[in-house]
């Protein structure tokens, strides 16, 4: 029958009655696949005609909002204007954007297409765009940055009825806030108090100097501290609670707020900061780069900006300043820190460090620039950042000997140079399906391949390549550590309510990555930007990662997310005071 018909084709073909068919791109139709994004399924469903590609329609439910949800709501109208799936992925969420890009490929290469001849022919994505203007905008307020710190300040202005706008540089707002996994540190909460939890601000503000090593700013610390119970309530009023408190690296107490199924507290914070703008009717700038400040007599009074279409001369009382910090920015943090050259990093690719060279240029005084921390649990092939999460709630730390060799809670700089000390240099986070039930974060471990699991200890040790008696005796031990809340070895005292006893168990690779940049811009406790002889600029703020002060020598997980809740919120009020 292949004959006959491949026969019955070259016969049409001698005779020029397929000379239509040869010149087509595609058999026209709808061609639909699946495959496995970030968080969950993608599905790509492609139709053509028999020369074009006419929709493309992508789905993807589970994806991080603000991240992959970006590239499932833009990639299907890049590669249909392209005309060919080979389109540029969203900056931070290459996962999801190659997802979408490979399943859109076999679409298309299931309807005849050869892609090569496709992206020879590719369309141009700036054909028929608009000339770029320039426009003047008068406002109060400019808030330069939509990540969490930026966000929070927008929805306290708006709350305010204060005349602003906000700018963000990358086509989505969330900046490094989506990359955070864990919680927030609050103390004295109601969440706290309901739980039976005992912790004092006093007490937040020791463990947070101490993990800092002293070289935090003592006001800043304390001004976190004592506004942290009023950050969850606030939190509460806009539908964002934080009702799950378990323990974190160099906590004393039970601190740290998460959501109530577990799952990031990025994403989840996003999509609650993103949802409330979108209902008070704000619109956030996207793709809006904010380049200088402007200063007139001494204050700044607004930003020059370049949009996607146009270049912006804001005019504004007050500038809030919430860009974060540069550790997705190698030339910049290498200045500061030569020892990190390629070392791989969790930040969002926005954190490149615009505002504090913007902040500089009209004489802000620095602090703490060479702080520069290490997150213990980075799967190195993704960069994906495990949340601290995992060993907050019972997951132990071994060597490739199968071995446990620190306090897994201990500090982030502590659990990272011991990591570094090991002959390999990496460890495995080991953990039990008790612990994957009750954490949410994990499942997306599991759908992106990071984990290997096994029925029994002894099969996950074989699997990883480590002495099996090794291991079972790592966790015999441990357990027992569990049963009688005592760690003999390495001094734990939290994160120990439950034994590692229900199969199947899981392990994760992972090693030291660039987490956090402690150092930043000087503020005060109101969050106004010091200049070089400690006087606020006037008319500047700062608040988030954009900063340093907070955080000293290393940061404490889950006060990333209370210093931009607490902050952008001082700073909102700040400069509507200044306004006034």
């Amino acid at each position: 029958m292949k004959k006959l018909i491949c026969l019955l084709v070259s016969f049409l073909l001698l005779t020029g009655m397929c000379a239509v068919a040869e010149e087509a791109l595609f058999t026209p139709g709808t061609y639909e696949v699946e495959t496995q994004g970030f968080g969950g399924p993608i599905t790509v469903s492609v139709t053509v005609t028999d020369s074009e590609i006419t929709d493309v329609s992508i789905t993807g439910d589970q994806e991080t909002p603000g991240l992959g949800a970006v590239a499932v709501a833009n990639l299907g109208d890049a590669i249909e204007k392209a005309q060919t799936p080979n389109v540029e992925a969203v900056s931070g969420a290459t996962v999801s954007s190659n997802a979408i890009i490979a399943a859109a490929t076999e679409a298309l290469e299931s309807a005849g297409a050869d892609i090569a001849k496709l992206d020879a022919q590719r369309r141009d994505l700036t054909e028929g765009e608009t000339v770029r203007e320039d426009k003047t905008i008068d406002t109060e307020i400019v808030i330069v940055g939509a990540g969490g710190a930026g966000m929070t300040a927008a929805i306290m202005a708006r709350q305010a009825g204060k005349d602003f706008v906000i700018l963000e540089k990358m086509p989505y707002v969330g900046g490094n806030t989506t990359k955070a996994t864990g919680g927030m540190n609050a103390a004295e909460t109601h969440y706290q108090k309901e739980q039976g939890i005992e912790d004092t601000v006093a007490q937040f503000v020791e463990d947070t100097m101490k993990g800092g090593h002293q070289l935090n700013n003592p006001d800043l610390v304390q001004t976190l501290a004592a506004n942290s119970a009023a950050a969850i309530d606030w939190l509460d009023s806009i539908g964002a609670q934080l009702p799950k408190v378990s323990f974190s690296g160099g906590a004393t107490n039970a601190r740290i707020h998460a959501p109530e199924d577990g799952s990031g507290v990025g994403g989840y914070l996003v999509d609650k900061f993103s949802s409330t703008l979108d209902e008070m009717g704000v619109q956030v700038m996207l793709n809006t780069r904010a380049t200088e400040l402007l200063v007139e007599d001494g204050a700044v009074c607004g930003v020059l900006a370049e949009g996607p279409d146009a270049n912006y001369t804001i005019h504004a009382k007050a500038v809030i300043l919430t860009t974060g910090g540069f550790g997705a920015n190698e030339d910049m943090y290498t200045q500061y820190r030569p020892d990190l050259k390629g070392t791989v990093t969790t930040n969002a690719p926005g954190a490149t460090g615009d505002g504090i060279v913007m902040a500089q240029a009209v004489g802000a005084d620095l602090v703490d620039i060479e702080q520069i921390q290490l997150h213990p649990t980075v799967e190195q092939t993704t960069s994906m950042l495990i949340t601290e999460s995992v060993r907050g709630d019972g997951a132990i730390l071994v060597n490739q000997q199968g071995e446990r060799f620190i306090n897994e809670l201990e500090t982030r700089d502590v659990v990272s140079a011991a990591e570094l000390a090991q002959p390999e240099q990496y460890a495995y986070i080991i953990f039990d399906q008790y612990l994957r039930d009750n954490l949410k974060a994990i499942e997306k471990y599991v759908k992106n391949n990071l984990t290997v699991q096994a029925d029994t200890i002894e099969e996950l040790a074989t699997s990883l390549n480590i002495p099996a008696e090794n291991l079972a005796k790592t966790l015999a031990d441990w357990n027992q550590c569990v049963a009688n809340q005592e760690d003999t070895l390495f001094g734990r005292t939290t994160g120990m309510n439950n034994p590692l006893e229900t199969p199947p168990y899981y392990a994760i690779q992972i090693a030291p990555g660039i987490h956090h940049t402690m150092g930043g811009v000087r503020i005060n406790t109101s969050a106004e930007v010091l200049n070089t002889e400690g006087n606020p600029i006037p008319g500047l703020f700062a608040a988030g990662e954009v900063t340093g002060g907070v955080h000293g020598g290393n940061r404490l997980g889950g006060n990333a997310v209370a210093d931009i809740v607490v902050f952008g919120r001082i700073a909102a009020e700040s400069a509507i005071a200044f306004c006034k």
